[in-house]
């Protein structure tokens, strides 16, 4: 569809003219015969561009009957487009470079240069960029200039599937200059259909005159008769991600095995909290709201009790630690190198050590009253006596608890 100007648009006017007013046919001097306008977005701002149009005056001459647009034209902005090629190169460079999508694309486009793009225009004039991208880096001439001072080649082979009943993406890299050669996607990839892309890979490496020194992959029945047929002889290595990859797979069910069993021992971390949570509700004045005369003086009498602000002081590691308990349990990170589920069984220290962290947490809050401090101190190492090795019955680590990481 035609883009649509707004009415107050201001454009800047360009003019373009032929460079070479010479008739090809008959070498006379070409007149101005007509004049086209359009429109477009550059960078700066809307443009009008005015190209003048010659033919040759001659009637008899072929050329009189055919026009001759400004040469420039086509190197401003493509035909038919909204947009010139400044324009259009950003739009790739933010998708194919920084992987912006393309409502983050308009968005920019919009704040930064008021140019008012559909999702579907972004989208088709993407579309074309990858085209070229993919015509340029199939350009022969362009190859034998990259790979002028590569020895030899290492080609890779994968395929990548979105879903499973989708086609599959095949793509043939070489790794010695990180360049993507071909991609195709196939809807079944049999032998003879993954034989054909590496023997393509082949003649690609034999137009640049350079031996395959390697081929990576995963190791698949396709891949791995498909390489020896067309490259005997050549080194046929498993690619490290995917060994990597296959390995963790015993090691994953091992690690969920053991975050079951953790999380199996570790109950009532919720139920703890709404304890803790509901005792604090009542010390606070916002649940007095409402209230009597006579509710509102006790709730007020208990706050100024130094044992209600103890209380609230343990109440608050009571919630820290199990906040802790719960980011161990719901640790997801390390993948197979260091899995987190048997990084939680893992003691990572004596409980000596990790116990040493807890009275200055519990007898910071208690040194506000002076008679009480030494009854506070015992009730705190009371209740943590009744406390702690509960959890720690309960098969986590003291190492990583709240003594521990704060």
């Amino acid at each position: 569809m035609p883009y649509r100007w707004p009415t107050d648009t201001d454009f800047a006017p360009w003019e373009l003219d032929v460079l070479d007013r010479n008739c090809s046919s008959c070498g006379r001097r070409m007149y101005i015969c007509d004049h086209r306008y359009r429109h477009f977005h550059t960078l700066e701002g809307p443009v009008e561009l005015l190209c003048k149009l010659n033919h040759c005056p001659d009637p008899r001459c072929p050329g009189h009957t055919r026009t001759k647009s400004p040469e420039i034209e086509a190197s401003i902005a493509p035909p038919h487009w909204a947009i010139g090629w400044d324009v259009f190169c950003w739009i790739g460079h933010r998708r194919c470079s920084r992987h912006w999508a393309i409502p983050q694309i308009r968005a920019e486009l919009l704040d930064s240069y008021r140019i008012a793009l559909s999702d579907d225009a972004i989208g088709q004039y993407i579309h074309r960029y990858q085209v070229m991208l993919a015509a340029r880096q199939q350009d022969p001439a362009a190859l034998l200039r990259q790979y002028h001072a590569v020895d030899e080649l290492i080609l890779s082979i994968d395929g990548l599937q979105p879903e499973k009943g989708h086609e599959t993406l095949y793509v043939v890299r070489e790794l010695a200059q990180k360049r993507a050669w071909f991609a195709e996607a196939l809807i079944s990839a049999t032998a003879d259909e993954v034989r054909r892309l590496i023997a393509q890979a082949k003649g690609w490496a034999e137009a640049l005159g350079k031996p395959v020194g390697l081929w990576l992959s995963d190791r698949q029945d396709a891949f791995v008769t498909g390489i020896a047929a067309e490259f005997p002889g050549v080194p046929h290595r498993y690619c490290q991600n995917h060994f990597l990859r296959d390995v963790a797979k015993p090691v994953s069910e091992i690690d969920s095995h053991a975050k079951v069993r953790m999380r199996k021992k570790v109950r009532g971390l919720r139920k703890i909290e709404q304890a803790v949570l509901k005792r604090q509700g009542v010390a606070a004045p916002g649940d007095a709201a409402g209230t009597d005369t006579e509710a509102t003086s006790r709730v007020t009498v208990e706050r100024a009790d130094p044992a209600a602000s103890q209380a609230d002081a343990a109440g608050a590691v009571v919630l820290d630690y199990c906040a802790a308990v719960r980011g161990i349990l719901n640790d997801d990170q390390g993948g197979p190198l260091h899995p987190p589920g048997l990084r939680m069984e893992k003691k990572g220290g004596s409980r000596r050590s990790n116990s040493a962290a807890w009275p200055a947490a519990s007898t910071g809050a208690s040194t506000k009253s002076g008679p009480n401090k030494r009854r506070s101190a015992s009730t705190s190492r009371t209740s943590r006596k009744s406390r702690r090795p509960s959890i720690q019955e309960e098969g986590v680590a003291p190492s990583v608890g709240v003594g521990s990481r704060g």
